[in-house]
């Protein structure tokens, strides 16, 4: 069964934890993908996998509401407590089937800036890369989770924090970049995927949200899933209303998603 009410970022929540496979051994960091692991292992991916980078292990939810990876719950009934050396490793070795990440802006090749941006006022420090880069480069796919504003689809970032498929083609090949490279772009009103050259196109679009008001966010002609694959765009699964109700089971007060 559908739920009738769900906000966009439980919808997010819904479509990131669609991304995690049953078996997958998944790269989780901060706010939705916390919730999006918990929901999965609870649903249609019993045997996944979450690792932080703080060094801890999951194969079950949380203990209880999660503010950040290093809370005491994610700790209580972990698999493993190891270091970040470790966690670091296992993507090194290539172990991580798929990595979570955000961004500040985006490219058409997915490449990701959370270093510095430009504003009237002058440049603006962001945190940096943190794991980021390590998992852009290193793991199998990447998922990225982002707000859909118009200010954080560039045609070039203007910082490469974390690569994803460069100026297109096969530049990840060229620069030797061993992971697969960005798989799904989820946003407040649609899903993205990438072609086989590393271009975003739009996959699927939200409940209520029509096409135009997508492509008019872009600075560039955004080609869609029926231009690339042949299908036809589909509309994003809303959250059922058993995935509804982890989500407000792992995030009770709307802490991450409200």
């Amino acid at each position: 069964m559908v739920s009738e009410s769900y906000t966009d970022r439980e919808l997010m929540v819904a479509a990131a934890a669609r991304e995690i496979d049953d078996g997958d051994t998944a790269f989780v960091g901060m706010r939705l993908p916390l919730i999006a692991f918990q929901v999965a292992v609870s649903t249609h991916a019993s045997n996944a996998i979450s690792v932080f980078e703080s060094g801890v292990m999951r194969d079950e939810p949380a203990s209880d509401f999660l503010h950040t990876m290093c809370d005491l719950p994610n700790l209580d009934g972990a698999l493993s407590t190891t270091s970040m050396m470790d966690i670091m490793s296992r993507l090194q070795r290539g172990d991580i089937d798929v990595g979570f990440l955000g961004g500040a802006e985006i490219d058409r090749y997915g490449n990701l800036n959370t270093t510095r941006v430009s504003s009237d006022s002058g440049e603006i420090r962001l945190p940096g890369s943190g794991g980021a880069c390590d998992i852009a480069c290193l793991s199998q796919r990447t998922v990225i989770l982002m707000p859909h504003e118009p200010r954080r689809f560039v045609e070039a970032v203007t910082y490469n924090t974390s690569p994803g498929y460069g100026d297109g083609g096969n530049w990840r090949a060229r620069e030797s970049v061993p992971g697969g490279g960005p798989d799904t772009l989820v946003t407040t009103k649609a899903t993205f995927g990438f072609d086989d050259r590393g271009e975003m196109y739009v996959d699927s679009l939200h409940p209520g949200v029509e096409l135009a008001e997508i492509t008019e966010d872009f600075p560039w002609t955004l080609k869609t899933t029926a231009e690339v694959t042949g299908d036809t765009i589909s509309r994003t699964d809303p959250p059922s209303t058993t995935v509804l109700e982890l989500i407000r089971k792992f995030d009770p007060d709307g802490f991450w998603t409200r």
